[in-house]
């Protein structure tokens, strides 16, 4: 667990995963933690940075005291985790008043966004009579008090079934939360809605809902859908207001189609200079990228456009292996060559998160399949650069 200071207030966060990967926000819903999401973080860290993050009086971060909030503060708060980070583009998840994050951000930063997958929310939920009633009873009887009877709400009656201690479990966890925080967050979400405030704004965004959704049935996603455009829309069977945690594999591998990089026709058309170009600034890092673009004149510039289009679009963007596979095998096709890339592919591997372990066992294929001479070559190499104690 890790903190920001924002606006006078301690925010808890975590990012994790390699520097290299894609990165991924992943917002909860009202009243819940960032921890809803830690069954579905498995399937992600292999090919994205993932970053998630507690509430105002959520988890482990700091409640408001008396401010009202807004979801463009929401959404300034998850820009200040992304910019520390150092990331100027992502991908965006939020599950409720998340994806209500979510479409502040479509509305007012579209240009970050690499998608935006926002689930069990709406354009407008609920109505303000009942989040204000619901806000003035949580100031004077407390989340504890009222858990008992929110907590059912979130999940489906399979969900119950195969866990029956998830109530239990949640509702100490909401309990824990800072009141004034909640009703804060509840105001909001009577006052402030997105109704005409979407459309046009050109982000790739995928909607997902529950069929036993109570809070945010269908009929309310729908409704969003049509906002954005007519954004697909996809019902999970069996699930209530919480798919991270009623159906994290099924999330996941939503979540991995959603967000792959679109490489198109790529047996016909090849894959696009942009595409190549974003992976492999966030594999080799901007400013190599940028000091080889810098260096290229009429002789090589041609050449900088294909192997940004070959090696970077249509290999490294590939999903089928993750940047970490890749990088085992082009550290051990450059040391069994000898070429004089190894040393950016050694820097590369530590950017990954390589361990000594992993390139020590690398370099003891290419001693056995290569040759010792160009293994010992690699290993001193590797020594220079910093691997090794």
């Amino acid at each position: 667990m890790a903190y920001l200071e924002f606006n006078g207030r301690s925010v808890a966060y975590r990012l994790l995963g390699a520097q290299t990967n894609p990165l991924v926000v992943l917002a909860h819903p009202l009243g819940m933690s960032q921890a809803v999401w830690d069954d579905v973080l498995p399937a992600l860290l292999p090919r994205y940075r993932v970053l998630t993050w507690d509430l105002p009086g959520h988890g482990a971060s700091q409640g408001m005291s008396g401010e009202r909030v807004t979801p463009a503060d929401l959404a300034n708060e998850a820009l200040a985790l992304v910019d520390q980070a150092g990331d100027a583009h992502f991908h965006f998840v939020g599950t409720s008043i998340g994806g209500v994050i979510g479409q502040q951000l479509i509305e007012a930063h579209g240009d970050r966004l690499l998608s935006a997958t926002l689930t069990n929310t709406g354009a407008v939920i609920g109505n303000p009579e009942l989040w204000n009633t619901r806000a003035a009873r949580v100031r004077d009887e407390g989340l504890a008090a009222m858990a008992e009877e929110i907590v059912p709400r979130w999940f489906g009656p399979r969900a119950f079934e195969a866990s029956p201690a998830l109530k239990a479990g949640w509702c100490v966890q909401m309990g824990r939360g800072d009141d004034e925080s909640y009703a804060q967050l509840c105001e909001m979400l009577g006052r402030d809605t997105f109704t005409g405030k979407l459309s046009g704004k050109g982000v790739k965004v995928q909607l997902l809902g529950g069929s036993d959704d109570l809070a945010t049935p269908p009929e309310t996603l729908q409704g969003l859908a049509s906002e954005l455009d007519g954004a697909p829309l996809e019902v999970f069977d069996n699930v209530g207001h919480v798919p991270s945690v009623e159906a994290p594999a099924r999330l996941a591998q939503t979540l991995l189609s959603v967000m792959a990089a679109e490489l198109g026709d790529v047996a016909n058309r090849g894959v696009s200079y942009a595409t190549g170009l974003t992976t492999r600034k966030q594999v080799l890092g901007e400013e190599h990228v940028e000091r080889s673009t810098k260096n290229a004149n009429s002789l090589d510039a041609p050449f900088q456009q294909m192997i940004t289009r070959l090696a970077w679009g249509e290999l490294w963007s590939n999903e089928d292996l993750t940047r970490r596979e890749r990088s085992l095998i082009t550290t051990g096709i450059l040391a069994a060559l000898g070429r004089e890339e190894l040393t950016l592919h050694l820097k590369t591997a530590q950017r990954i998160g390589l361990s000594e372990a992993e390139l020590r066992q690398v370099l003891m294929h290419v001693a056995i399949y290569a040759g010792v001479p160009a293994a010992n070559h690699a290993f001193a190499l590797a020594k220079e650069l910093g691997w090794g104690e």
